[in-house]
């Protein structure tokens, strides 16, 4: 078995600091009043996050890329059949691609309905404005009921899938902390040095300056 450097470190504090921020955005929303405006926050921090994500599954580490994982039909097939190569499952497994391609989805439709909810009391994304009323109704519909149960079942879908591969004596929680893999075949080890970590940096900061602007976009006063 040898140590491969799987996980670089901007996809580890990535992956940590969105399943915090998910977390802390349910309790929010389940407290209400004041806590509102940190689910506020934390959505903006989420919209970054997911917009690092999507930049860095196209130039990160070669396991952080799309490329890497997608469940294509052929890598599904030999998941499935029992003849998965190394390169199948030294990052994501191809069932795992489908779980993670999805929370994705889910997780930036619940951002996008979010930014155009109105609870018609007190608190209103910041883009409502730009928009019609029946579109704030929908986005609020879906962002209130079946965007956030598909969010919670899939949150429970990842913790159950944890402790299934740790009953078959497959640890998915400690490379995503330390960035290594323990491996029986030769696989590609990430990029992950002082360079890729600028990087990673340099494109977070952009993807936080994209919210801001988005964000801001509700505070121009209209024209006409």
């Amino acid at each position: 078995m040898n140590a491969v450097r799987i996980w670089d470190l901007p996809t580890r504090l990535f992956h940590w600091a969105l399943a915090a921020c998910v977390i802390a955005l349910v309790a929010t929303a389940k407290i209400g009043g004041d806590a509102m405006n940190w689910h506020f926050r934390l959505g903006y921090a989420v919209f970054t996050l997911l917009l690092f994500r999507l930049l860095w599954g196209l130039v990160g580490g070669h396991w952080s890329r799309f490329a890497s994982f997608l469940p294509t039909p052929g890598r599904l097939a030999r998941y499935l059949g029992g003849r998965a190569t190394a390169a199948d499952t030294a990052g994501h497994s191809p069932l795992g691609a489908l779980s993670v391609l999805t929370m994705l989805t889910v997780l930036s439709l619940q951002v996008a309905t979010g930014l155009f909810t109105d609870d018609e009391i007190a608190f209103a994304g910041p883009l409502t404005a730009l928009v019609p009323g029946s579109v704030v109704s929908t986005a609020t519909t879906w962002h209130k009921s079946w965007g956030q149960y598909l969010v919670l079942g899939l949150v429970l879908l990842h913790v159950l899938a944890i402790i299934a591969y740790r009953l078959r004596q497959q640890d998915l929680v400690t490379p995503m902390v330390r960035g290594d893999k323990q491996l029986a075949a030769a696989v590609q080890a990430t990029r992950d040095n002082a360079g890729t970590r600028l990087l990673a940096l340099g494109l977070l900061a952009a993807c936080a300056g994209v919210v801001y602007w988005v964000v801001q976009l509700g505070q121009q006063p209209m024209l006409g």
